[in-house]
């Protein structure tokens, strides 16, 4: 936990050590914004103030995972452990409310993280909006959500919102310059992710900008009717990327549209924008992944591809 925090990080920290040295921090807090802003290293860091006020102890307690007052209930290993559940389960919320309710062992307050708390299902959401209407005198219940809309009403209207935003593009590219990119990569990056520095950096550090030139090429052979959709389906989710193609197809076919006049052919790319992103939350169904992207695909190649003059532009 001694690495620096980056600045946008450090600027809702300090705002919520302000609130709690007010005595205005709640009992529940939902800690929300994009995801890869650094939500959770900044709970942690929040913690251990609560909980240490300083001590180098039990700082690396909670980075080790071993703080006795210190909870986190997240995403486990399915039973065959082979990938992680995509929900927080009720016995998970139970098991975290007990911990709460004993006495703290290493001072007065107990914190606990739910995380992702948008990931909850709806009986967690019910034992969860129990323990929220029976707080308790120094225990604090953080929940962090990149989609804090997902959660019930009922819990968001009972939790402070401690909120990230993205920083203004100029600190953002210093950031991710510090990382270590290139200036001329990391400028290219964050246009890329629309601004949001954790992600350009993600991609630039595991192929995710490669992988976006891999899915402009293939928009473009798929509209000069050099490769087929079928197949292309098939490579496409054929590994754990699927949901990041989709993510760069659908963004690249926005940033087409941005640069066109013609209505009827924005209206085209548009409808096919909204259509790649209803895809790739079929993505975390039962439906077969090919099935759904080779529709996806052939709607492109069937007439919201560019023609044969726009494709050779590519994107």
């Amino acid at each position: 936990m001694s690495a620096a925090l980056a600045p946008w990080q450090q600027r809702v920290l300090d705002h919520a050590m302000r609130t709690l040295e007010e005595g205005r921090l709640g009992h529940a807090m939902l800690i929300c914004g994009p995801a890869r802003l650094g939500k959770r290293a900044v709970a942690e860091r929040l913690a251990a103030h609560l909980l240490g006020a300083g001590d180098a102890r039990a700082a690396h307690l909670i980075q080790a995972g071993t703080h006795p007052d210190f909870h986190i209930a997240t995403l486990q290993p399915n039973r065959e452990g082979t990938k992680l559940r995509s929900e927080i389960v009720i016995e998970q919320i139970r098991e975290l409310s007990e911990k709460l309710s004993l006495t703290p062992q290493y001072g007065s307050a107990q914190v606990a993280i739910v995380d992702p708390a948008d990931a909850i299902n709806s009986a967690a959401a019910n034992a969860l909006l129990k323990t929220l209407e029976e707080p308790q005198p120094g225990r604090y219940l953080w929940l962090v959500a990149s989609n804090p809309a997902r959660l019930p009403a009922t819990i968001r209207s009972r939790c402070q919102r401690l909120e990230f935003r993205l920083p203004p593009h100029a600190e953002a590219l210093a950031w991710l310059q510090e990382q270590g990119h290139p200036a001329k990569a990391a400028a290219e990056a964050l246009e890329a992710a629309r601004g949001h520095p954790g992600l350009a950096d993600a991609w630039l550090r595991d192929g995710g900008m490669q992988l976006r030139r891999e899915v402009a090429a293939d928009l473009d052979k798929l509209a000069r009717g050099e490769i087929a959709p079928v197949e292309t389906a098939q490579r496409w989710t054929s590994d754990e990327h699927a949901d990041l193609r989709l993510r760069h197809a659908a963004d690249l076919v926005l940033a087409q549209a941005a640069g066109l006049t013609d209505p009827v052919r924005i209206r085209k790319l548009a409808q096919w924008f909204d259509m790649a992103n209803r895809t790739r939350d079929l993505l975390r169904t039962t439906v077969r992944a090919d099935l759904a992207v080779a529709e996806l695909l052939l709607a492109w190649r069937g007439g919201v591809a560019p023609g044969p003059a726009s494709a050779n532009k590519g994107f």
